[in-house]
């Protein structure tokens, strides 16, 4: 079964930019069809997706993301990376790591990890 782990800084001064790591086991990155995503989500709201790179390394991003957001791979390590830069306070949110494109249940996703922009 498909495990994903979160890890990166908790805090981010403002207009710093956010590098948070996903480490997958129990699956390649490289499997065909398959997708990893970014989403978030924001103290007292719903969940948000953020962005995927797909099983060939092409991305997609969202629309309101898109001028700041980053994500790439290692395939050696079965590891992809977000970075997001000018954060600001309205980008603190607990952030996961998930199998799935946009639309996706996200079944398969990590425990998250907190981060907080804060100076």
């Amino acid at each position: 079964q498909v495990q994903l782990q979160e890890s990166g800084p908790g805090l981010v001064k403002p207009s710093q930019t956010l590098s948070l790591t996903c480490t997958v086991s129990g699956g390649s990155i490289t499997t065909n069809n398959y997708f990893w995503s970014w989403i978030r989500q924001p103290p007292g709201k719903g969940l948000e997706w953020i962005g995927y790179i797909d099983y060939s390394g092409s991305t997609y991003y969202s629309p309101s993301l898109k001028s700041r957001i980053s994500i790439s791979r290692d395939t050696s390590k079965n590891q992809f990376t977000l970075q997001l830069t000018s954060v600001t306070p309205e980008d603190t949110a607990k952030y996961y790591c998930a199998r799935g494109g946009p639309f996706s249940d996200w079944r398969y996703r990590g425990q998250g990890t907190q981060v907080t922009v804060s100076s």
